[in-house]
């Protein structure tokens, strides 16, 4: 019956100081240092086999992380390429069809006779659906509603329900059922990030989630709606890197070894998504990742790089190259040019600073609504409404969002740019007053429908209009800077508003000339960055993906702001003792004989049960309250109803010491070393030792004795660092 519940590995640890554990329930915490210590197990139970078989062993545990590295790559790409294929086309249906065949997107169909940036009209084998304005706004509307109820009832079928931290008015915390979330809505990095951050989320990597991402990825980005591909990519890589984990064991049972897969596979998601293996890389460890050790990053580069090379071969855009936006503006930019790109990052901040904190207000404002909340495909229809009549006016920003960005970047001193309408607006010679108002438009356009996108309950991004808006400013302020292409500011200012609105800067600044291969380019891009995310930390030092958190409610300890609002409380370890009354419930005084009646475990485990917290447990004191050991509450309801199902219902159960035949033995789950820190010490002691070992609890003693005062786990302290930011 053990072994049903436990691996081997597990079972090797009943004999050690940290004690036995079962698979984590969800929703919980992770012990980082308990599946350290697991994983050296493993590794010398596999070396101390000195025979062939041993070897072989040996040598494929050794190379399983980069065989895994790179299936995920290339699963990954072959996955990318569908949605970008599908996507494309399913866009292109708004506008028209192929009369030669209906699944080429409108470039594809007009490749052979006439330029892709010409509008569709002027291309014979793609045939619109009306002549007049009013009948292809009325189809442009109707596929884009249609669309946008295919992408919102297939993410309704990923609909869960999960328990949420909340605080009492005693100051203890505890769960409280019927949080709903759907697993495939929204870009999946917020979630992503808790995961990796050392919490466990029900089915959200899995393969169900997966197909419905992709689908949903589809026909949400048809809609035209301001939203990207791009977020759910690293979902959908992160589901990948899964589900190819669970088929290698020191993966599939190890929590820490799985998170280690998994930022790997993060890094994949974004090479495919930009064609940037390298900004991949980075964005998985500076944006999303929380543990990312040198093998780790090794094995990323490894992940990226097959998913860059297989979606090069795969060939989504049909050019043959890796590189979406490609440029080539020449001209070197002058001294006199940094001030502009230093305009372009103070926009960019104030974008990031105004779209954080109203996307913030209006998740906490407008989506609190009954109707709203009750029925997010409503949310979704009425959005992709207003999408629709506002977005299609503008020739700027009717397409999809990718296709706005490649337009706004278009150099027109090249000879295949005559036909491109950018062009021809900058080119006339009697004004161009209504094109510069349809930049303005489209600019204020994303700030605001990117505002009330962001958040809705299908696969979404926010990559990808943060990136349209930037180059929509840039392209507008390009139009007073003489001597140089207008194309330059808009290709930094996409980069400015993204790093306002996301606060990432490395990463980005190669992604961006990784996405253009405008490598002369990068001090702009660096100028633009740095000043958009300093403006932006003025305004708020929370990022999109931040606050996405505090809306969702997911659990997530994030050490850098931590520090920050702690050093600047002044409080001790001992603000976060537990009322006198739970320290009760979870205490038990192991008398001499180191065993306790069976009753008084299963009274305590009601007890917990009933608090609704699943990462907390027992605490074992003898001698005056000196601690012992930490039982934790998945171990101790198995121990009870499963174990307990061999003995009486009498029969007392030994907690602490060597076990004799036939006896009730629930020792070999209790950690007897559990991590401990003093009452009086300064909470950043709390906060650092959560945060750098990964802790799941830690014993709070008293100064001078020694004895136990306190109990606390990481969602506690997750939620009085919450407090902190909001009070």
């Amino acid at each position: 019956m053990v072994k049903s519940h436990t691996s081997v590995d597990e079972q090797a640890l009943a004999s050690s100081t940290v004690g036995e554990r079962l698979a984590y329930n969800d929703y919980t915490t992770i012990d980082w240092l308990h599946d350290l210590v697991k994983d050296s197990y493993r590794l010398r139970n596999i070396h101390n086999k000195k025979n062939l078989k041993g070897k072989s062993l040996a040598l494929f545990d050794a190379s399983s992380g980069w065989i895994a590295a790179a299936v995920i790559g290339a699963l990954t790409a072959c996955v990318a390429y569908l949605v970008d294929v599908a996507a494309a086309t399913v866009s292109d249906w708004k506008l028209g069809h192929c009369t030669t065949n209906p699944f080429y997107t409108r470039e594809a169909c007009c490749a052979s006779s006439t330029s892709a940036s010409e509008p569709a009209t002027s291309c014979p084998d793609f045939k619109t659906w009306g002549d007049e304005y009013a009948a292809s706004f009325g189809v442009y509307v109707a596929f884009a509603l249609a669309f946008g109820l295919v992408s919102a009832g297939v993410t309704m079928l990923t609909k869960g329900a999960l328990p949420s931290a909340n605080t009492s008015d005693s100051g203890d915390t505890e769960a409280v059922a019927g949080k709903t979330m759907y697993m495939a809505a929204g870009s999946g990095i917020p979630e992503i990030k808790t995961i990796l951050g050392g919490f466990v989320i029900p089915d959200f990597l899995s393969l169900k989630v997966l197909v419905v991402k992709a689908v949903g990825a589809v026909f949400a980005v048809s809609t035209g709606m301001c939203l990207g591909k791009e977020g759910p990519f690293v979902h959908i890589s992160t589901c990948v890197g899964y589900l190819v984990a669970n088929f290698f064991p020191k993966y599939r049972d190890n929590e820490r070894k799985m998170r280690e897969m998994l930022s790997a596979a993060c890094a994949a998601g974004l090479s495919v998504a930009f064609g940037a293996p390298i900004g991949g890389v980075l964005f998985s460890y500076e944006e999303i990742s929380t543990y990312f050790p040198r093998k780790v990053l090794w094995r990323a580069f490894l992940c990226s790089a097959v998913a860059a090379m297989v979606l090069k071969e795969l060939n989504p855009t049909g050019t043959g190259k890796l590189v979406l936006f490609e440029t080539n503006y020449g001209t070197s930019y002058s001294a006199v040019h940094y001030l502009v790109f230093v305009v372009l990052g103070i926009a960019g901040g104030i974008f990031g600073g105004v779209f954080c904190k109203l996307n913030f207000l209006w998740s906490k404002t407008f989506r609190k609504y009954a109707i709203i909340k009750n029925h997010p495909v409503f949310e979704v229809f009425l959005i992709v409404l207003a999408t629709a009549l506002l977005q299609y006016p503008n020739p700027l920003i009717r397409e999809p969002g990718d296709m706005i960005i490649k337009t706004l970047l278009v150099d027109c001193r090249t000879e295949n740019s005559a036909e491109s309408w950018v062009c021809q607006n900058e080119a006339r010679e009697d004004g161009n007053w209504g094109y510069v108002g349809w930049l303005v438009y489209g600019t204020l356009a994303k700030l605001v429908l990117t505002i009330i996108t962001f958040g809705i309950k299908v696969p979404s991004g926010v990559i990808i209009p943060a990136l349209d808006a930037g180059a929509l400013f840039g392209r507008l302020l390009g139009q007073y800077v003489g001597g140089i292409s207008p194309g330059i500011f808009a290709m930094v200012g996409a980069a400015a508003f993204l790093a306002g609105v996301s606060r990432m800067t490395l990463s980005l600044c190669v992604i961006m000339f990784e996405l253009t291969g405008e490598l002369d380019y990068v001090l702009p891009h660096m100028v633009a960055i740095l000043v958009a995310k300093w403006v932006a930390d003025s305004l708020g030092k929370e990022g999109v993906y931040d606050l996405a958190q505090n809306v969702l409610g997911h659990p997530f300890l994030d050490l850098d702001h931590s520090l920050g609002y702690i050093q600047m409380a002044d409080v001790l370890v001992e603000e976060l003792i537990p009322p006198e009354h739970t320290m009760e419930q979870i205490t038990i005084h192991v008398p001499a004989t180191n065993k306790v009646k069976r009753e008084v475990l299963q009274e305590k485990l009601v007890q917990l049960e009933s608090r609704g917290l699943m990462d907390a447990g027992l605490v074992l004191v003898q001698n005056n309250n000196i601690l012992q050991g930490y039982l934790a509450e998945g171990e101790l309801s198995f121990g009870l109803r499963k174990l307990g199902e061999l003995y009486p219902k009498d029969a007392e159960v030994r907690l602490l010491g060597n076990a004799e035949e036939g006896e009730f033995d629930l020792s070999s789950f209790v950690d007897r070393t559990p991590m401990s820190v003093c009452a009086k010490a300064p909470m950043e002691y709390a906060v650092e030792m959560f945060g750098k070992l990964g802790l799941r609890h830690l014993m709070v003693t008293e100064e001078g004795t020694g004895r136990l005062v306190g109990v606390i786990i990481k969602k506690r302290l997750v939620a009085y660092l919450d407090g902190l930011k909001h009070g």
